[in-house]
């Protein structure tokens, strides 16, 4: 099973940009569109608190919701990365970028990478982050070399580590007090997952 993509050469990287369609997501590299609608999801309170951005509820509740150039420029030139894979989340039901999909931190000796996943309001509690995860290791274990992927997730962060679980991520560690966040120390969750390891893989379409 896998997304749509011709990319099945044993050694390739991350320079390849497929585009991976399932029932309720696609991901696709990001248009002049997607990158806008980031804007709003990289300010997103919640987004900021879960992924460790900041360490106040005040400074999550005060980010700006328009992208300056630097962050815009970054978005522009992910098309030419080959040692990471940046792919706008967009919900299959309404056409509109909910949040991203990530695979970065490659050690293309080792044949592993990091993976992460962000989705604004529109894109929670509808299964569509759920998909997205199976699509994405899918096609990393499918189509590229990759070996091993991990992760990490904040204790306060559960609904996240129990999707992780569900797509074959295993518990390797914790770091403790990771994360200064309001004045209290949050624990970290180190997960991994391997190519050889079982996972549900997505509904794929074409």
């Amino acid at each position: 099973m896998g997304g749509e993509t011709e990319n099945t050469e044993a050694g390739a990287g991350l320079g390849t940009k497929p585009v991976l369609v399932g029932e309720r997501v696609v991901l696709r590299p990001f248009t002049e569109a997607d990158i806008l609608a980031m804007g709003p999801i990289l300010a997103d309170p919640e987004v900021l608190r879960l992924t460790g951005s900041v360490h106040s509820t005040r400074d999550a509740e005060s980010a700006d919701p328009r992208l300056d150039a630097a962050t815009r420029a970054w978005y522009e030139g992910l098309a030419t990365r080959s040692d990471r894979l940046d792919l706008a989340v967009v919900d299959a039901a309404g056409g509109r970028c909910v949040g991203e999909v990530v695979l970065n931190d490659l050690d293309a000796e080792n044949r592993s990478c990091n993976f992460r996943i962000l989705l604004g309001p529109a894109g929670r509690n509808r299964g569509l982050g759920s998909e997205a995860t199976a699509l994405l290791l899918e096609h990393a274990f499918t189509n590229t070399a990759l070996h091993r992927i991990s992760l990490e997730v904040y204790d306060f962060n559960p609904r996240a580590r129990r999707v992780y679980e569900r797509a074959g991520f295993g518990l390797e560690g914790t770091a403790r007090a990771a994360l200064l966040f309001d004045g209290q120390f949050i624990d970290a969750h180190m997960l991994a997952i391997l190519a050889a390891d079982p996972r549900p893989g997505p509904a794929a379409r074409s």
